[in-house]
């Protein structure tokens, strides 16, 4: 029998966190992102009403530092890691209680853009550590390259999954048989290109998002001047053509600059998790239409804004920096 990847909202046993270490990914934030990342972890745990915490730290002077950070009930893991991007490098597990398996899909650092050691080990240390059985894929897939809904629906972008820096010999049709394969993918939805400025060539996490079964949330641009206001209304044509989809607005931040440069910067970019769902905000003047919004449509969880200034500057947010363990 296929294992389907469930959705995010599905019940999680815990969540993997990943913490900043490296000082040059950082641009001289590197404190910034670290409470960034504890405020995320703490958030999640929610005084012990939501999910557990495995923060996973490169090393015991790490673990010190995040330690002094989280509440004192988060699990500190040791396990060497490159970035902190679990999403892409960290286990997606297939399955649901006693049948779920770690997918270990391979990495190839976005493309060979960013080689760091530790990152294509992370996952099935992880796993293993977390007593799941552990299935090696033959492709390279990063979890933040994909989204699903758990009834076997999964959306995701050209640019990414198509990308020749990813899987030059797979076709379209090659990696929807094997999305099928590995984590129970029956209707693939194809979007264009992701954010300006993504590094990652696209990420579907910060594009679009399902927010229930065919429930499909995607950006409405600020104005024109939007940098991403043509990529927004792509993806929004491609999932109406799509068809048995329910498209649901959401708001964008419009442009976030670091040091003058475009930042890959989304509200998408939240985690759902057992009893909050956390947006990542930017100081920006939709920060509270975006926290709402999306709080609306988790009426069962609380759902908080927290500051991802700090951690935004390494590329990724909340949801790039964590992976969820399904019950």
């Amino acid at each position: 029998m296929t294992l389907r990847m469930a959705a995010e909202w599905a019940p999680h046993e815990a969540v993997w966190i990943g913490f900043p270490h490296l000082d040059a990914e950082w641009a001289g934030r590197i404190d910034a992102a670290r409470r960034d990342v504890a405020a995320f972890a703490n958030a999640v745990h929610d005084g012990g009403k939501g999910e557990e915490v495995r923060l996973v730290v490169n090393d015991e002077r790490q673990a010190e530092v995040a330690a002094a950070l989280v509440d004192p009930a988060a699990r500190i893991i040791v396990q060497p890691l490159g970035d902190i991007w679990l999403r892409d490098t960290g286990p997606i597990v297939a399955g649901t209680g006693a049948a779920r398996r770690a997918r270990n899909f391979e990495f190839n650092w976005w493309g060979e853009k960013f080689v760091m050691p530790g990152d294509q080990e992370v996952g099935a240390a992880l796993a293993h550590a977390g007593g799941l059985p552990v299935d090696d894929q033959d492709w390279v897939l990063e979890g933040g390259g994909i989204d699903v809904d758990g009834t076997g629906l999964c959306v995701t972008t050209e640019e990414c999954l198509l990308n020749t820096n990813r899987n030059p010999t797979l076709t379209r049709e090659d990696i929807a048989v094997r999305l099928r394969q590995s984590l129970g993918i029956e209707r693939l939805l194809w979007l264009g290109n992701g954010l300006i400025g993504d590094h990652t060539d696209g990420h579907v996490d910060n594009l679009a998002r399902f927010v229930g079964e065919g429930r499909l949330a995607i950006p409405v641009a600020t104005d024109d001047h939007d940098p991403n206001a043509s990529v927004y209304a792509d993806a929004r044509a491609r999932a109406a053509a799509f068809g048995g989809i329910e498209i649901v607005d959401l708001p964008s931040p419009g442009r976030i600059e670091i040091d003058g440069d475009l930042a890959a910067a989304s509200y998408m970019n939240f985690y759902i998790g057992n009893s909050v769902v956390v947006v990542p905000t930017y100081d920006a003047a939709n920060d509270r239409a975006a926290v709402d919004t999306i709080g609306a449509l988790f009426p069962d969880r609380r759902t908080v804004g927290i500051d991802a200034r700090g951690i935004i500057v390494g590329g990724g947010s909340f949801h790039c920096s964590s992976q969820q363990l399904p019950s």
